[in-house]
């Protein structure tokens, strides 16, 4: 009788750990959202049965202060996957995406790429989002040798080793730096709008922001113009009057504001009750549908951001067919330069490994470098020397609470 009963207990034990296995795996890449599950199987499972799949890494902000960033650029993601899926995939083979939160900071950023690298085997990684947390991730993928593509950090130190002046091989990026967006911000406002004195209210926070400070101040003043006020502020901060105050008593022409959403939002809402009415500008920081719900329409007005693309820009087949196939995705949501720059993300990737003829990190890398002439959503990307791709700007407008197209502008 006990030796009936302990063939039966191993006999149960031998059924249920298989199935338990499979639980612990599906536990371990449960990271992935429900979007990159979708994206990840959109094609036929025969097909992914047959040629297997290739994993890249999503590494984005999907929850902490910048999570309406990484929430649209995974959309963007997701979109670009599932279009590329549905047409036969890449050598083959589907893609898959392995999704993982880094919480908006730089320290889970870096525990992400590691993660995403040894546990998850993926040959190359999107994200993140912003210039820290991105820094975060690229002494990783460079130790790992593993290509990064990040979707809007545009700071230089990215792409470029600042202590060894040495581009990060493994490293790139789909956006233009900042150099170009501060110059295009500080050419508008001095070409643009004639003004001659700004003031300069900036996130001493954020690598983002301190590089847009930078580019602004020496363009601006290189054009003639004189920088009258420089504050700070930092994120999560609220009250932004005191030092409104003395920026309104130095009677600037127009105010420069680089930072994100959040904050931006808040300090556009408290300047327009004080009675600053001049015209305040920023980056694709700016780019988030929570900016307009903080700081309200009515105050937007005369504001203006430099961005990546221009939703209402009809000037390329590209831009059309990207917000046509992004509507009918998410139920008539117009998508905003995250969103593209993510959708654009991918394609550049699966350009690169399409060229490269295998899904092998070095491979991939050596053809991310040779990127030339490649028409995103965003525009047509050539990358240069330091991974960094030579594309057009755009200025939008904010009025009643809508960007609106300015401009475009050729670096």
């Amino acid at each position: 009788m006990k030796k009936s009963w302990l063939a039966a207990a191993t006999a149960l034990i031998l059924t249920v750990a298989p199935l338990a296995a499979c639980g612990d795996k599906e536990k371990e890449t449960s990271g992935a959202s429900p979007a990159a599950s979708t994206a990840a199987s959109s094609a036929p499972a025969a097909s992914t049965a047959a040629g297997g799949t290739i994993k890249i890494g999503a590494n984005f902000e999907m929850t902490g202060g910048q999570a309406s960033f990484g929430n649209s650029s995974m959309k963007g993601v997701t979109l670009a996957v599932k279009e590329i899926n549905a047409a036969g995939g890449v050598l083959g083979k589907q893609l898959e995406v392995i999704q993982a939160d880094n919480a908006s900071k730089s320290e889970e950023s870096t525990r992400v790429a590691q993660k995403l690298i040894s546990n998850d085997k993926v040959v190359a990684m999107i994200g993140p989002v912003t210039s820290t947390n991105t820094l975060g991730s690229v002494p990783v993928a460079q130790e790992k040798k593993v290509p990064l593509i990040t979707t809007s950090a545009t700071n230089p130190k990215v792409t470029v080793d600042e202590r060894t002046n040495k581009v990060n091989d493994y490293v790139f990026r789909v956006c233009f730096i900042d150099p170009f967006q501060g110059k295009v911000a500080a050419d508008f406002a001095s070409k643009e709008l004639k003004v001659t004195k700004a003031a300069i209210y900036l996130d001493s926070s954020s690598d983002y922001s301190k590089g847009l400070q930078k580019f602004f101040k020496e363009t601006f003043t290189a054009n003639g113009g004189t920088i009258i006020a420089e504050e700070s502020y930092q994120q999560k901060d609220n009250d932004f009057k005191a030092v409104l105050t003395r920026i309104k008593e130095k009677n600037p022409e127009f105010i420069y504001v680089p930072g994100y959403y959040e904050e931006v939002g808040k300090i556009v809402k408290q300047a327009r009750e004080m009675g600053i009415t001049v015209p305040m500008m920023g980056g694709d920081g700016w780019d988030s549908p929570q900016l307009v719900e903080i700081a309200g329409k009515e105050a937007l007005n005369n504001t203006f951001m430099s961005n990546h693309y221009a939703k209402d820009d009809t000037s390329t087949e590209e831009i059309k067919h990207f917000v046509d196939l992004f509507k009918k995705e998410y139920n008539n949501e117009t998508p905003d330069s995250l969103s593209a720059l993510g959708y654009d993300a991918v394609k550049m990737l699966a350009d690169a490994i399409k060229r490269a003829g295998a899904a092998e990190p070095e491979k991939i890398k050596d053809a991310l470098a040779a990127t030339k002439d490649l028409k995103l959503a965003t525009g047509v990307v050539t990358l240069n020397e330091t991974h960094d791709p030579v594309k057009s700007a755009v200025v939008l407008e904010f009025k009643d609470g809508n960007q609106v197209f300015k401009a475009k502008v050729n670096p």
